[in-house]
C-alpha cells in the first residue's frame, strides 16, 4: 500500500470543497452529509485551506465561537501542506506525520484534486479484520 501512489488510493473519490466565507455550520453540515473528516477551502479554483471536524472542536468550540457567524477563513488551516497525485502513498504519511495532520489535499497543475487520509492506510486492513470477523462467526455458528 505504501508503495502505491496517492492517485490509487485517492481512486475516483468526489473532492469535497468549500468557499472560505462559508461559515463552520455550513462546512459541518457538508461534511456530515458527505461523511467525510474534512473539507479542502478552495478560492477560484485554488487551494487556500482545509478545515477538519478537529480544527471544528478546538479552534471553534473550546474557543467559543459562534458556528454560525464564524467563516472558514477564520479557523481554517491557510496554505496546508498538500502532495502530488503521483508521490507515493509513503510519501504522504511521512509528510502527515512530519506536519501532525491527518488530512493531505492532493494537487494536479495546482488545484486540488482529493484527499488523502491517515485513515486510508487502515481501510485495507480493516477490510480484511471484517472479512476474517464475519468468516469466523459463520465458522462457530455452522
Amino acid at each position: 500500500m505504501l508503495s502505491q501512489t496517492v492517485r490509487s488510493v485517492i481512486g475516483q473519490q468526489s473532492l469535497v470543497t468549500a468557499a472560505p466565507s462559508t461559515t463552520v455550520r455550513e462546512a459541518a453540515e457538508l461534511m456530515a452529509r458527505k461523511r467525510v473528516g474534512a473539507v479542502v477551502v478552495v478560492d477560484g479554483g485554488g487551494l487556500v485551506g482545509i478545515f477538519s471536524e478537529r480544527d471544528a472542536v478546538f479552534r471553534v468550540v473550546a474557543r467559543g465561537l459562534e458556528p454560525t457567524a464564524t467563516r472558514l477563513a477564520q479557523v481554517m488551516t491557510p496554505a496546508p501542506v498538500s502532495i502530488g497525485a503521483d508521490r507515493s502513498y509513503g510519501h504522504a504519511m511521512a509528510l502527515m506525520h512530519e506536519h501532525q495532520c491527518r488530512h493531505l489535499p492532493v494537487v494536479e497543475d495546482g488545484r486540488p484534486i482529493g484527499i488523502v487520509s491517515a485513515r486510508n492506510a487502515l481501510d485495507p486492513e480493516l477490510e480484511d479484520f471484517v472479512c476474517e470477523e464475519r468468516r469466523r462467526r459463520r465458522f462457530e455458528a455452522g
